[in-house]
C-alpha cells in the first residue's frame, strides 16, 4: 500500500497558507495546495500498517478516532500515489458523499489516528482527500445522474445542511423523489451560513447544490416547518419525512448584565457577516458588525476561532478569547497516548491571525465572564471576568470548573460573541412534529435508530446527536436514509 517506506522516504509537506497580514484583507479559502506530484509524494507515505486506524470511527476514551464514515483511506492513499485520480474518486466517493466539504472542514480524524503519528508525521490524508475530489470536479469526472429508476415513493428532508444533503443525496440515488426544504433564504444549513467563507468559500457548497437539483432533487428555501399545520401537511403530503433541523439552540448565559445591548451569540454574529457578504459585499451594513470595537469572545470551539478571524476583518480595536479550560499541553501526556484523539494545543486560523494583528495571543485560559457591564445607554461597556479551576469532588471523585475569588477584573467590550455550544434542537420543531427530546435536547428515536415517535418521521444529524462534526453529520444522514429506504422498500442496498 502506498511507496515501499515511503514514509521514511518523504518527509510530511502541507499545503501553505497566505500570511496572516495578507489573508486577513480578505475572506476567500487562503490555503495554497502542492501540486499533483507532491500531492503523490504525500500519498506515499501511507502504508498497509494492519492497523488502519484512520477508518475505524469509533469512541475511544469518549472521543471518536478516526472517520466516522469509515473512508477506506489506505485505498485511496495507494490510487493517488499512483495517479489513478478516476479510481481514486471512486473508492472516496463509496463512503462520502461530499469530501470537498470534510477536506476542506473536517479536523482531520482520520491523520489523529494514523500510525505515523504513533512516532513521526501522519500520512495528509486530508489534503489528498482534497486532492482527489476537486481534481474530479476539474476534469469533468462528476456528472449529474440522469437515469435513475423511480419507484414512486416520495421523501420529505427538512433542514438543507450535511446531513440533509446526505440523506437527500442517498434517498434520490434509490430512486425515491425528494424535496428538501430549508428555511434560510439559501440551501446548504451549517455549509452555507455557520461556516465562514475562510474555510469554505460558498460558490463550493452551490457547485454540489446544483449538481443535487441536475439530478432531480428539488430545494425549497425560505420555508420554515415550525408549526404543527405544516408539520401535518408535510407528513401527510410524503411517504416519509426526514428531519435534519441541526441542534441550533445556542447555549445562553445566565450572569449579570445579559440584557445589555451588544452581546450576541456566536452564529448570528457569523451569519449576519456571511449573508452580507453574500448579498452586498458587506456593503450594505445591516451585518452585526465588530469595526472599532473591544470584542469579547466567550467559548473555545471552532466557532469562537471563526468569530476571532471575522472579528479581525471586520477591523476590531481588540479581541479577547475566553476559554474555561487551562491551555492543553503541547504534546501528547502519558495519560493520553495513541490511537486517542490527542488533546494538544493548536492555534486555530483566528488565533494566529489575532496574535499577528495585535502583539500578543488573544485566548485567556481558565476563565470566564462573570458579568457584563453596561452604561446608561444600557450598551455593553465592559466585561468582569473571572478565574476557574478545575475541583475534584472528594464524594464521587468527579472534577467540575469552579471560579476562584479575588482573580476578578474588568476588561472593556462593546461586543460579546457567545460561543458556548448548543443546548439541542429548537423546540418549536419539536413540537410542531409532536416529537419528544432526550435530557440533552436531542429528538428521542427509536433503539438507537433514526426512527421518532411519529409513524413516517425520522431524524438525523445534530437534531438527534447532538451538536457535532460535519462529517457525523454525513453519516448520520447516509445512515438516516438506509433506515427510510428499509422502510418504504422492505428492503435496502445502502
Amino acid at each position: 500500500m502506498g511507496m515501499n517506506l515511503g514514509f521514511l522516504k518523504y518527509a510530511r509537506r502541507t499545503s501553505q497558507s497566505e500570511e496572516p497580514l495578507e489573508r486577513i484583507k480578505h475572506y476567500n479559502e487562503f490555503h495554497l495546495y502542492l501540486s499533483n506530484e507532491e500531492q503523490a509524494e504525500q500519498a506515499a507515505r501511507c502504508m498497509d500498517c494492519g492497523v488502519p486506524y484512520c477508518q475505524y470511527g469509533q469512541n475511544i476514551a469518549g472521543k471518536t478516532v478516526g472517520c466516522p464514515l469509515g473512508n477506506l483511506v489506505p485505498e485511496f492513499n495507494d490510487l493517488l500515489y499512483q495517479g489513478k485520480y478516476k479510481a481514486a474518486y471512486s473508492r472516496l466517493i463509496k463512503t462520502n458523499n461530499f469530501p470537498e466539504f470534510t477536506s476542506r472542514v473536517c479536523p482531520a480524524l482520520c491523520e489523529k489516528a494514523c500510525t505515523c503519528s504513533l512516532d513521526g508525521d501522519a500520512v495528509t490524508t486530508h489534503e489528498n482527500e482534497f486532492a482527489i475530489i476537486e481534481n474530479a470536479f476539474d476534469s469533468g469526472l462528476i456528472k449529474p445522474v440522469h437515469d435513475i429508476p423511480r419507484t414512486g415513493k416520495k421523501v420529505a428532508v427538512i433542514g438543507s445542511g450535511p446531513a440533509g444533503l446526505a440523506a437527500a443525496a442517498q434517498l434520490n440515488m434509490r430512486g425515491h423523489t425528494v424535496h428538501v426544504y430549508e428555511r434560510s433564504d439559501r440551501p446548504g444549513g451549517l455549509l452555507m451560513y455557520g461556516i465562514p467563507n475562510m474555510k469554505l468559500e460558498k460558490q463550493v457548497v452551490m457547485r454540489r447544490i446544483n449538481l443535487m437539483e441536475r439530478e432531480g432533487i428539488r430545494f425549497y428555501t425560505g420555508k420554515n416547518i415550525n408549526t404543527k399545520r405544516k408539520a401535518d401537511d408535510i407528513v401527510a403530503g410524503y411517504d416519509a419525512v426526514v428531519l435534519c433541523c441541526g441542534a441550533s439552540q445556542p447555549r445562553d448565559m445566565n450572569v449579570e448584565g445579559r440584557d445589555a445591548e451588544g452581546i450576541y451569540f456566536a452564529v448570528d454574529f457569523l451569519t449576519s457577516t456571511t449573508k452580507s457578504l453574500l448579498d452586498h459585499d458587506l456593503k450594505e451594513g445591516t451585518y452585526i458588525s465588530a469595526k472599532d470595537k473591544d470584542v469579547v469572545i466567550i467559548g473555545s470551539g471552532d466557532t469562537a476561532n471563526d468569530c476571532l478571524a471575522t472579528a479581525v476583518r471586520h477591523g476590531a480595536k481588540s479581541v479577547l478569547q475566553m476559554q474555561r479550560h487551562q491551555r492543553p499541553p503541547l504534546v501528547r501526556s502519558a495519560d493520553n497516548p495513541w490511537p486517542e484523539y490527542p488533546n494538544i494545543y493548536v492555534p486555530g486560523y483566528g488565533q494566529e491571525e489575532a496574535a499577528v494583528v495585535y502583539g500578543k495571543e488573544p485566548s485567556i485560559y481558565g476563565a470566564t465572564v462573570n458579568k457584563f457591564i453596561k452604561g446608561d445607554d444600557g450598551k455593553l461597556s465592559a466585561v468582569k471576568i473571572i478565574g476557574m479551576q478545575s475541583v475534584k469532588d472528594a464524594k464521587t471523585g468527579r472534577s467540575s470548573l469552579k471560579p476562584v475569588k479575588g482573580t476578578e477584573r474588568v476588561v472593556p467590550a462593546q461586543l460579546a460573541l457567545i460561543a458556548a455550544g448548543f443546548t439541542g434542537a429548537e423546540s418549536s420543531i419539536v413540537k410542531a412534529f409532536g416529537l419528544t427530546s432526550d435530557r440533552r435536547g436531542a429528538v428521542s428515536v427509536t433503539d438507537g435508530g433514526y426512527s421518532t415517535d411519529r409513524e413516517k418521521v425520522f431524524a438525523a444529524g445534530d437534531m438527534r446527536r447532538g451538536a457535532s462534526l460535519v462529517v457525523w453529520a454525513i453519516r448520520e444522514g447516509r445512515e438516516a436514509a438506509r433506515e427510510v429506504d428499509m422502510f418504504l422498500n422492505g428492503y435496502t442496498n445502502l
